[in-house]
């Protein structure tokens, strides 16, 4: 890992890297932009063969997936020791899949709504873009300053 001014180790990820903590995690949020800006939401998801893959009932996220708005997905996460943390950002662009193999396809690898209500779109992000990195968690005391107790 490479250190920054502020002595935080830093570690961009390497393609197999992002995909492998991809796969570690289940909860990512999703940028697409709309007519009255960008949004971000919470999806469960899972990697497909190159690709992230999501349900989605009628609403902003179809809307803008049908516009083909571009999208962006984030998924990050800790280690078990809370000491390293790590993040992936996707960037591409999102279709309808309505093909019956791809639904049971995404449902044999784990992919089923949370949130209650009709997700009946499965949706596919082609990334143009995924990058990641790795970083040291600094411990609480390095982020705030000692209090001076001489000035009180």
């Amino acid at each position: 890992m490479q250190g920054n001014d502020a002595g935080q180790k830093t570690e961009a990820l390497d393609i197999h890297d992002c995909w492998k903590y991809l796969r570690s995690a289940s909860v990512c949020r999703v940028a697409v932009t709309t007519a009255g800006g960008p949004e971000i939401f919470p999806v469960n998801y899972v990697p497909d063969y190159g690709t992230v893959v999501f349900r989605t009932g009628p609403g902003t996220k179809l809307d803008a997936v049908l516009a083909e708005s571009p999208v962006a997905l984030e998924a990050d996460g800790l280690n078990s020791y809370g000491t390293i943390a790590w993040s992936v950002i996707i960037k591409g662009t999102a279709t309808v899949v309505g093909a019956q193999e791809d639904f049971r396809e995404a449902a044999d690898a784990g992919l089923s709504p949370w949130e209650a209500g009709s997700k009946d779109h499965l949706v596919r992000v082609t990334p143009t873009e995924v990058s990641g990195r790795r970083f040291v968690i600094n411990p609480p005391s390095g982020w705030w300053p000692p209090l001076d107790s001489a000035g009180k």
